[in-house]
This record gives C-alpha cells, sequence and structure tokens, in this order.
C-alpha cells in the first residue's frame, strides 16, 4: 500500500527530557511536560478522533487516554486504539473502563477478546500498521494522535505514515544509556534510512519547548 494514498491525518505528540529521554531506565514514566503543555495536550486530544498507543504503554503506565474536564470544557473524548498483536492488554485496565469507545488491535492469529472492546485484527504474528491505517479511515477515523510507545512511534515514522511530530522538550535531565528517548525499535540502519523533517513552528511553554515538524514524506 502506498503510504501516500492513505488520508487519515496521523500525529505524533511526545514529551522528553532536555536530553532526550522520555522515562526512566526502568521505563517508567516520570513527569517531563509542566501544566501548561497538558493542557495542550488534552487540547489535542479533544480535537482528534482517536488516540493510539502501543500495549507497552498500557502495562507500565495503565493511562485513561481520555480528555480531562480540568483542561477542557465540554471535553469530548476520542477513539482509545491500543496496539496490541498478542492480545496483552489487562481486561483491568483503564483504557477498558468503558469511559470511551476502545480498540484493541491484534495480529490475525489472536483470538483475545477483551470487555467493553472492539478487537480488530490486522497483520500476521504482529500489527500492519499501514494496513490498519487504512481500515481506520473505512470506519471513519480522519486523525489519529499518536502518543508511544518508542517502537511505535518508530514505526510510524519509519513507514512515513505520520504526517506531524510534535517533540515538548521539558526542563529535566534523565540520563542513562538505557532510558528510552522518543523513536525506539530498529532504528535507521543508515542516513539514507534516516526519517527527515521540516521544523514548522518553535513555541516556549512554560518553562519548556515545543517543537512542531512536519515528516517529510
Amino acid at each position: 500500500m502506498n503510504p501516500l494514498a492513505i488520508r487519515v491525518k496521523v500525529i505524533i505528540n511526545c514529551a522528553m527530557s532536555a536530553d532526550g529521554k522520555i522515562a526512566l531506565k526502568s521505563r517508567k514514566q516520570t513527569e517531563i511536560s509542566n501544566e501548561a503543555d497538558k493542557k495542550r495536550v488534552h487540547e489535542l486530544r479533544s480535537s482528534v478522533d482517536a488516540v493510539l498507543v502501543g500495549v507497552g504503554t498500557v502495562l507500565t503506565d495503565d493511562p485513561k487516554l481520555t480528555v480531562k474536564e480540568k483542561y477542557v470544557r465540554d471535553a469530548r473524548n476520542p477513539v482509545r486504539i491500543v496496539l496490541d498483536s498478542k492480545g496483552r492488554t489487562p481486561p483491568d485496565s483503564m483504557v477498558l473502563n468503558g469511559e470511551a469507545r476502545t480498540i484493541i488491535v491484534t495480529s490475525e492469529d489472536c483470538s483475545v477478546e477483551l470487555p467493553n472492546a472492539e478487537v480488530l485484527r490486522c497483520g500476521i504474528g504482529r500489527v500492519d500498521i499501514a494496513r490498519l491505517v487504512s481500515m481506520l479511515e473505512e470506519k471513519g477515523i480522519g486523525s489519529v494522535l499518536v502518543e508511544g510507545g518508542a517502537e511505535v512511534i518508530w514505526s510510524f515514522l519509519r513507514s512515513r505514515l505520520a504526517d506531524e511530530l510534535y517533540l515538548f522538550i521539558g526542563s529535566i535531565v534523565i540520563g542513562g544509556d538505557t532510558s528510552p528517548t522518543p523513536a525506539g525499535g530498529e532504528g535507521a540502519a543508515s542516513v539514507e534510512e534516516a526519517v527527515e523533517l521540516r521544523l514548522m513552528k518553535a513555541e516556549v511553554i512554560g518553562n519548556g519547548v515545543l517543537l512542531k515538524y512536519e515528516v517529510t514524506k
């Protein structure tokens, strides 16, 4: 499938430390965003049709992926999507609390069923994200916010399925050789495989900086 033919808009949003880390070396999430940036993220969630994470984020952080009224008046929750090839999402996860429509995406050889969720089976062995984006378009989902984790972010960038990348840089240094960075997975094997970006905007938000990039196709 030609990614250029896919009309779903995909935005990646991520907060990282000044030294490019998104979590502690234990992979446990830590506070990076300030209140002003949290408000921006919740407004962004409220503006898109769906918010997407990998199952690793669910297992580590157990996020609700909803929009808080604290930040957005008359909040509208997007569809919650979890990439979960092997069906490892715990039935008591917050994404399965029934507060918003939830889609769990597994591989075709996974037969798991989960409460308060629609299960999509897409890909052999692991989720085929290019095919998934096409399936989401067929379901009327026109915009997706990808919030992590690092391997998921890299898969969308590498496949040129992302349109924009928003990076909030917090004023904190985490350090550590094994602390995760925004884009994980195998990474580029050469400069030619690296994903090129075009800086659209740089904005100071509280004691941090937001960089908005267009992903070069």
